[in-house]
């Protein structure tokens, strides 16, 4: 008998390397993040609709790997904009570039570990609790984002930016609960219909 494949399916496997892509690219740019926000200048990163701009390229780039291979519902369609309207409102409110890159880096490796282990999941392999395994893999990916940091010459150890990861993740993955509750609603309201 062949053993089993590590990955349960082509899209895990997918979402996997996408994961490592995001963080090659995350620990790659840590030496050199002052100076990019330096080169890009204040003015346009405290420009409300260059962030809008930019969170907009982001949501082409992130939504179709997760929601090419599924039919949303127009309920479920809703939700996602409410959650999304409340995400760019915190973006815009926090204070530096620095802060916001930890919001939207996290939230997308948080949204890559669940997606990949619902995958597996659903595709037969156990997971126990992939929210609660994808909020801990996301936060020791971010406290090793910040250890890598420390040894950096010019960047240093800061628990505000361990506890920005921490709160994209969770933010994302609290978000991605609900839309599968709306999702388990909807679908059992037609079953009894």
């Amino acid at each position: 008998m062949l053993p089993k494949p590590f990955f349960s399916s082509k899209r895990e496997r997918r979402l996997w390397i996408a994961l490592i892509i995001v963080m090659l690219a995350i620990y790659a740019t840590l030496g050199q993040a002052p100076a990019i926000v330096a080169a890009l200048g204040a003015s346009i990163l405290d420009n409300v609709g260059a962030n809008l701009v930019f969170a907009i390229i982001v949501l082409l780039v992130v939504i179709p790997v997760f929601f090419i291979d599924k039919r949303l519902s127009r309920h479920e369609i809703a939700v996602g904009a409410g959650v999304l309207t409340v995400y760019l409102l915190a973006w815009l409110r926090l204070g530096s570039w620095e802060e916001r890159t930890h919001l939207f880096e996290y939230a997308l490796v948080a949204a890559l570990v669940h997606e990949a282990l619902l995958e597996r999941r659903d595709n037969g392999r156990r997971v126990p609790a992939p929210a609660l395994l994808a909020l801990i893999l996301s936060i020791g990916l971010g406290w090793l984002d910040e250890g890598i940091q420390s040894l950096l010459p010019n960047r240093v150890f800061e628990l505000i930016d361990v506890a920005f990861n921490s709160i994209a993740a969770t933010m994302i993955i609290g978000a991605r609960w609900v839309v599968a509750r709306v999702r388990t609603w909807l679908e059992d309201r037609k079953r009894r219909a």
